[in-house]
């Protein structure tokens, strides 16, 4: 992980945000010799799995019932 002071991140943000966006690795942040912050890329959160087919499904009549016909996996 690299390491710049405050002084330098102000002069070159920019850049070094455009690095960060680039290669991924985090920049640490330090003022007076002590981390403050850090600098990630953003990463977008994924969709949750929950309820992603909701409206996808269509349910026609009752799907509980027994049905009139046999099956014939009982034989």
């Amino acid at each position: 992980m690299r390491v710049i002071q405050a002084a330098d991140f102000r002069a070159r943000c920019l850049r070094l945000m455009d690095e960060v966006a680039e290669t991924g690795e985090p920049i640490v942040i330090t003022k007076n010799g002590k981390p403050v912050s850090r600098l990630v890329p953003y990463r977008e959160k994924p969709a949750p799995l929950y309820g992603a087919l909701r409206g996808m499904v269509e349910v026609k009549g009752d799907i509980v019932s027994p049905l009139d016909a046999e099956w014939g996996a009982l034989e």
